[in-house]
């Protein structure tokens, strides 16, 4: 074969090996989406109430004075991330997959303070209170520590979980009440004895999902709309 005619050969067939290989990062990419990893910020939504799990700095009145944590029916809230972490005195790789039954912690981004539950009555509805607690570097205590179930290897977006309180075993829920002032129309978050109760299955929706091959949590992550 001609020199000519090898080059021409090569010439046409490199459109279609670029075409293969935006086909195979396409679908790498589409399946590193699939799951929740360490070091991924999220939104988490109550699949019954469809409200997403909220904090501010705002303290409950009652109970343990701690960091209230509420639901909320919107989507662009930025009191809404949650950076997923190892449970304390655990470690997990940034970007490594959630497996089932893995013990988390959820630190609230805004104010670096962790999702907890303790023996204290939650304010609406007199079920286990729900707090968020830590200190400015989002170092608490083992009531910080829940658990991820779920029927899979791994947690997936595209599927409900369950988070079950490690001390206490409780499992986190919705009660389906709202509060009034200050924090008018939000919905009140507990910890309740069964995970066949009401309103215990949550899922991940818009988020910032690290991977082992991201060099920073904003350069190259897989990202939905924040």
């Amino acid at each position: 074969m001609g020199s000519n005619k090898l080059f021409h050969l090569i010439m046409n067939f490199i459109p279609m090996l670029f075409l293969i290989l935006l086909c195979f990062l396409s679908k790498s990419n589409a399946s590193r989406a699939e799951f929740v990893t360490c070091g991924t910020v999220l939104k988490i939504m109550n699949t019954d109430l469809r409200l997403r799990l909220h904090s501010h700095d705002v303290k409950y009145g009652s109970g343990s004075g701690q960091q209230s944590v509420t639901a909320v029916d919107v989507s662009d809230d930025h009191n809404s991330h949650w950076l997923v972490r190892p449970a304390m005195g655990e470690t997990c790789k940034r970007g490594e997959p959630i497996k089932c039954n893995t013990n988390i912690r959820l630190q609230h981004v805004s104010t670096k303070r962790n999702l907890h539950s303790h023996y204290f009555s939650s304010p609406l509805s007199g079920n286990q209170e729900v707090s968020c607690y830590g200190d400015d570097s989002g170092e608490g205590d083992s009531g910080d520590n829940w658990t991820v179930v779920c029927n899979n290897d791994y947690w997936r977006r595209d599927t409900p979980i369950k988070l079950r309180h490690i001390d206490t075993a409780a499992f986190l829920a919705g009660s389906g009440r709202t509060f009034g002032r200050p924090i008018s129309g939000q919905g009140e978050i507990v910890g309740v004895t069964s995970q066949y109760g009401a309103y215990t299955d949550w899922q991940a929706k818009e988020g910032l999902f690290v991977h082992p091959s991201d060099a920073l949590p904003h350069q190259g992550a897989i990202h939905t709309e924040l």
